[in-house]
C-alpha cells in the first residue's frame, strides 16, 4: 500500500499549513451554508435571479463553490497521510482506513437528522469507492485518475461526486509525490508562480461565469465549476504564501484552532446556526445579516477551539473519530512540547487524516 510514497518519519510534526487551510475554508463555507441550514434562502450563487449590481452576486462569485474544493482536497490529503501511518503501525492498514470511512458515515447520518445538505455521508461513500482502492495504486495512476475525474466533472456540469472524487485523488497524489511535506519549507517561488497561473485562469473563468449568469445560459454550471477550482487554487496559494511572511503568527492564531477542530466545528455550526435562527431570531435574509451571524458563530467557535486545544490534543468529535479509526482510546490531554521541537513550535503529532 502506497509503496511509492516518500519515506515518513516515525514521529512527524503537524503540518500547520493544512490546519490553517482547513480553518480558512471553514470561514468561507459557513456564510454560504448558513441561509440553507436555517432554511431562509438559497445559496448565494450568481445567476439570473441575482442582478449583477446586487452585492449578493459578487459575494456568491467569491464564495459559492470556492471553499468546498479546498475541503475535498484536504480530505484526500488527510486520508493519504493516515494510510502512511496505518501502513507503519498495523499489519492490516486497510481495516483502519475502512473503519475511518465507516465512522465518518455514521457521524454523517447523525448530522443528517439536523441538516439534509450535510456532506459527510457523501464523503464517506466516495472515499469507500475511490480513495480506499487508490491506496493500492501507483501514484501516477492516482494522478491520472484525478485528472480524468475532474475533466469529466467539469464537462458534465461542473460539480457532483466526480468533482469530489477528483479532488480526493488529487489530495492523495500530493501526499504520494511528497508535495505536502514540502509545504512547511515555504516554496515561495513555486507558490507565487502557481498563484499567478491560477489568477490568470480564474480571471478568464470568472468572466465566463459572469457572462453565463447574466445571459442565463447552460454554460453557467461548467463555468462555475472551472472558476471554483481555479479560484480555490488561488486562495490556497495566497494563504500558503502569507504563511511565509511575518503574518504567519496572525494566520495561525486566526485559523489554526478552527482547522484543528474542523470536524467538530463543521457539526456544531449547524447547531449554532439553527439556534441563532429559531431560538434567538437572528436572520439570514440579507447579506449583512448572514455575514454578521456567521461571524458571530465563527467567533464563538474560535474562542471555544482555542481554549479546548490548550488542554486537549484534538476536538471532541475528532477524538471519537480517531478512537473508532484505530480501535483504541486515544490520549486525552495535550502533552507539553518536547525540547526538540522545531523553531516554529510545531511539535504536536500530525492528526491522522482529520
Amino acid at each position: 500500500m502506497t509503496h511509492d510514497a516518500p519515506a515518513v518519519a516515525a514521529t512527524r510534526t503537524r503540518i500547520v499549513a493544512l490546519d490553517v487551510l482547513r480553518g480558512f475554508a471553514l470561514c468561507g463555507i459557513l456564510p454560504v451554508n448558513a441561509p440553507i441550514i436555517a432554511a431562509t434562502g438559497p445559496p448565494p450563487v450568481p445567476g439570473a435571479a441575482t442582478a449583477v449590481g446586487d452585492p449578493l452576486f459578487w459575494f456568491g462569485l467569491a464564495t459559492s463553490q470556492r471553499f468546498l474544493p479546498i475541503f475535498a482536497l484536504l480530505f484526500g490529503t488527510g486520508f493519504a497521510l493516515l494510510a502512511d501511518a496505518a501502513a507503519q503501525r498495523s499489519p492490516k492498514p486497510w481495516l483502519i482506513l475502512l473503519r475511518r470511512l465507516l465512522a465518518l458515515f455514521a457521524i454523517g447520518l447523525l448530522h443528517l437528522l439536523l441538516w439534509r445538505g450535510e456532506i459527510l455521508t457523501a464523503y464517506a461513500l466516495i472515499g469507500l469507492v475511490v480513495l480506499l482502492p487508490s491506496m493500492w495504486l501507483p501514484r501516477w495512476a492516482v494522478a491520472v485518475l484525478s485528472a480524468g475525474c475532474l475533466t469529466l466533472a467539469i464537462s458534465s456540469g461542473g460539480g457532483g461526486p466526480l468533482l469530489v472524487a477528483g479532488l480526493f485523488l488529487l489530495g492523495a497524489a500530493l501526499v504520494r509525490y511528497g508535495v505536502v511535506e514540502y509545504l512547511e519549507e515555504g516554496p515561495v517561488r513555486a507558490l507565487a508562480l502557481l498563484g499567478l497561473v491560477f489568477a490568470a485562469g480564474a480571471a478568464a473563468a470568472l468572466g465566463w461565469q459572469i457572462d453565463a449568469a447574466t445571459r442565463n445560459t447552460p454554460a453557467l454550471g461548467p463555468a462555475m465549476g472551472v472558476a471554483g477550482l481555479l479560484l480555490a487554487g488561488l486562495y490556497v496559494c495566497a494563504v500558503l504564501l502569507l504563511l511565509t511572511t511575518p503574518l504567519r503568527p496572525v494566520l495561525r492564531v486566526a485559523f489554526e484552532p478552527l482547522g484543528r477542530m474542523a470536524l467538530t466545528n463543521y457539526l456544531t455550526a449547524t447547531v449554532l446556526v439553527l439556534a441563532a435562527g429559531r431560538l434567538l431570531g437572528l436572520g439570514f435574509d440579507s447579506l449583512t445579516e448572514t455575514l454578521t451571524t456567521a461571524g458571530a458563530v465563527l467567533t464563538l467557535q474560535w474562542a471555544w477551539s482555542t481554549l479546548w486545544l490548550r488542554r486537549h490534543r484534538q476536538g471532541p468529535v475528532e477524538r471519537l473519530w480517531r478512537w473508532a479509526t484505530w480501535g483504541r482510546r486515544p490520549k486525552h490531554r495535550a502533552r507539553p512540547a518536547p525540547a526538540t521541537a522545531n523553531p516554529a513550535g510545531e511539535s504536536t503529532p500530525l492528526r491522522d487524516g482529520a
